[in-house]
């Protein structure tokens, strides 16, 4: 009997040990969709944060909006300054911020006896604490925001949104100017309107009417063979901006522009080029991830090159820049010599604005306005 028992174990010892193989081949077969569930919970992600897909369907509809109000008016790719009203044409001043308008006291002196001729647009970061009360020109002047973060789409989403407000508020905005918090003016309004109604390079245009319309530039910078360009476009991966934006396509230049109004309905128009730029990048690719330097300058080299300077009016002193920051100007460096010095470019067009200046300058911005900024 005990024979029998110890022959009945040893069966079954070998049956366990002969179907072994198949539980592990089973059970390797049910934790593979398993593994693709519950991975990315677990594993960190490879890329940065993307746009939440609300924000992206708010977008959409402000920007179809914005796009159908402008049709038949002054978007048109002919379009000049063509207005529904006898409106003069207006500069909408477009500020980027996630923080308090330290300077809006200046921009008030700067504004004044023009007020006719200026709209203000203020995208502020939800998160953002504004703890200064809004100056009269900047007072219900705040469009609906979301959430800004560096290295991410997310300020491009600002400037279109920016740009869409300002197309539906008023059809006389014929020129939209890209502002943050830091900048501040280096001349008086007049000069600064002056200059920028009176470039019109580009070649008339007619809309099959037989009526020449002057077409107005836009003031962005487009720039190529940077240094780092290429680590720039593969941010996202190599081949991801592929086939919409090669590589001898890609185009970089300052975050801050003056656009003239058929290009501000471009880039609101646009979603070809912006299913690529919206992706995010690799977190490995972080230090290259500036695709706010990017869109805008891509998408009008592509679309329109010859409607545009090429160059920026907002100076940027980058001597001496710590993580991708320019230098910020403190109280002891503003003076007389410097507005003059930082209006100066290498051609023959002065700037108009200048960045980065910290809150505690505008005072002594301030003591400048009557004996050199607004002294043109």
């Amino acid at each position: 009997m005990k024979v029998l028992c110890r022959n009945m174990e040893q069966d079954r010892e070998r049956t366990m040990i002969s179907s072994s193989p198949f539980v592990i081949s089973f059970l390797l077969l049910v934790s593979v969709p398993l593994l693709f569930v519950f991975a990315p919970r677990v594993l960190p992600p490879k890329t940065l944060p993307s746009i939440p897909d609300r924000d992206e369907m708010d977008d959409l509809a402000l920007f179809r909006r914005a796009t159908l109000a402008s049709a038949g008016g002054s978007g048109g790719r002919g379009g000049g300054l063509r207005r529904r009203a006898a409106a003069p044409p207006k500069i909408a001043f477009m500020f980027l911020t996630n923080s308090d308008l330290s300077f809006a006291p200046l921009w008030e002196r700067f504004f004044r006896g023009h007020e006719r001729l200026v709209n203000v647009y203020v995208h502020a970061d939800p998160s953002a604490r504004l703890l200064l009360p809004p100056t009269p020109s900047f007072l219900g002047r705040f469009i609906p925001a979301k959430a800004t973060q560096r290295a991410s789409p997310t300020l491009i989403s600002a400037a279109r949104r920016l740009l869409a407000a300002a197309l539906l508020d008023d059809p006389a905005n014929a020129f939209f100017a890209l502002l943050s918090q830091h900048c501040v003016p280096l001349h008086s309004f007049r000069f600064t309107y002056h200059a920028v109604l009176a470039d019109s390079d580009v070649p008339p245009a007619t809309n099959g009417d037989g009526v020449v319309r002057r077409r107005h530039r836009s003031f962005i910078e487009i720039l190529s063979g940077e240094p780092g360009l290429w680590d720039r476009y593969v941010a996202r991966g190599d081949a991801v901006m592929l086939p919409e934006v090669s590589f001898d396509q890609f185009r970089v230049g300052s975050q801050f522009f003056i656009l003239a109004r058929r290009h501000a309905v471009m880039v609101v128009r646009d979603r070809r080029l912006w299913k690529k730029f919206k992706m995010p990048c690799l977190k490995s690719k972080e230090d290259s991830c500036y695709p706010e330097e990017h869109y805008f300058p891509t998408l009008l080299e592509m679309q329109d090159p010859e409607g545009c300077t090429h160059y920026t009016l907002t100076r940027v002193n980058w001597t001496d820049s710590i993580g991708g920051h320019p230098h910020t100007y403190r109280p002891p460096e503003i003076s007389g010599d410097l507005i003059k010095e930082l209006r100066r470019s290498n051609s023959t067009y002065s700037y108009l604005f200048a960045r980065k200046f910290s809150p505690d300058c505008l005072e002594p911005l301030l003591e400048l306005v009557d004996s050199t900024i607004f002294r043109d």
